[in-house]
């Protein structure tokens, strides 16, 4: 089957992304992109504000990067195809939402104790409907002149390690598997190679992820290698695994990457837009 033009995973201002999620549509539309799903962290803020019309030449899948832990490990999970009138998933989400409001207002507390303002409510304002994140920190600081890049603000205040890097206790795997499935979606573990783990370990937390319910993986993103690209390949075929791919965009300031822009896939067998379209 030949696959329309398509990305699986983007962000918007819903989330960490930079684009307001009208302009990151009217973005996906002249890259011409057939079929998009919009993975903000942890939220359905930036695809609840469209309308039949401004979908008119685009396909829009529901779509969720949700935030979870294996193995003390944090790892992301895209939720593809869900119901946004779940009422489990509107739970589940609107509790998140309050954790990461109390997250962020310790992490405007440990930026005060390091002569910073209080950047609580602009950082909140950056976040809009959405979640608030150490990206929405960094632009507050940049454009209050506290920092000469984001870059540097993460660097500084709220990288790993730093006083502004507060830990959050995160879902686990499993329930996050159970919150896509209740919502009839399918769930693909995103990034599989960013993780910072050994092949080893990450068959290991593939492994744990088909066991737990868990459809596919992404096989093609921005960063990997072609060794990579393979290797996910064979693994997604030796446990009959739904595959996918996407950019990961974030923002045109991001050169790497674009809407639609990622490795070309050597193979399409079982991918999940055969499922979703």
């Amino acid at each position: 089957m030949e696959l329309p033009k398509y990305d699986l995973h983007c962000h918007t201002t819903a989330s960490d992304g930079a684009l307001e999620p009208h302009v990151l549509l009217a973005r996906a539309k002249e890259r011409q992109i057939e079929v998009l799903a919009i993975t903000d962290h942890d939220t359905l803020a930036g695809i609840a504000q469209f309308s039949d019309e401004d979908l008119e030449g685009i396909r829009l899948i529901s779509g969720v990067e949700f935030t979870c832990t294996w193995n003390q490990r944090v790892l992301h999970i895209v939720g593809l195809g869900l119901d946004v009138t779940s009422v489990e998933l509107k739970d589940y989400l609107a509790n998140l939402s309050a954790l990461r409001l109390a997250r962020a207002r310790k992490v405007a507390d440990q930026l005060m104790t390091m002569g910073l303002p209080d950047l609580y409510l602009a950082a909140k304002e950056k976040g809009g409907e959405g979640v608030i994140g150490r990206p929405h920190f960094a632009r507050v600081m940049l454009e209050q002149g506290l920092v000469s890049t984001e870059q540097q603000a993460f660097k500084k205040y709220l990288g790993i390690g730093k006083k502004g890097d507060v830990k959050m206790e995160w879902p686990s795997l499993v329930e996050v598997l159970s919150v896509i499935k209740n919502a009839g979606g399918v769930s693909i573990l995103a990034h599989p190679t960013k993780y910072k783990m050994t092949f080893t370990k990450l068959r290991g937390a593939i492994n744990d992820f088909t066991e737990a319910g868990g459809d596919g993986i992404e096989v093609s993103y921005p960063g990997m290698t072609p060794d990579h690209h393979f290797q996910l390949l064979r693994i997604a075929k030796e446990k009959n695994m739904m595959i996918s791919a996407g950019s990961d965009f974030h923002s045109p300031g991001h050169t790497w990457t674009d809407l639609g822009k990622y490795p070309p896939l050597k193979s399409n067998v079982n991918h999940v837009l055969n499922y979703l379209l």
